[in-house]
């Protein structure tokens, strides 16, 4: 996964950097959508999703409990802890 991560930034960095012209910007991003639509990345890129997806959720479970577990005071917000708009302090 981290030789694909690296793959595909490299083939980014040359893209954008590149003075080879219009025809080979064609052929790499004609073989970046074929590393795209491949089976295997795919199937990488579920996976990845879904787990992002649980680490989230449980991120989220894990705020949520904390903040009902210390209480929460309605008196005050956390923007009443923020300088108003626009001032420089």
């Amino acid at each position: 996964m981290k030789k694909l991560v690296l793959l595909a930034f490299a083939g980014a960095g040359y893209v954008l950097g590149a003075r080879a012209g219009r025809e080979r910007y064609v052929q790499i991003k004609k073989a970046a959508s074929s590393v795209r639509r491949n089976p295997q990345v795919q199937s990488v890129v579920d996976d990845l999703r879904t787990e992002a997806t649980h680490v989230a959720r449980e991120a989220t479970h894990k705020v949520t409990d904390a903040v009902r577990r210390n209480g929460s005071d309605d008196s005050a917000s956390a923007d009443d802890h923020l300088p108003p708009p626009g001032s420089t302090s």
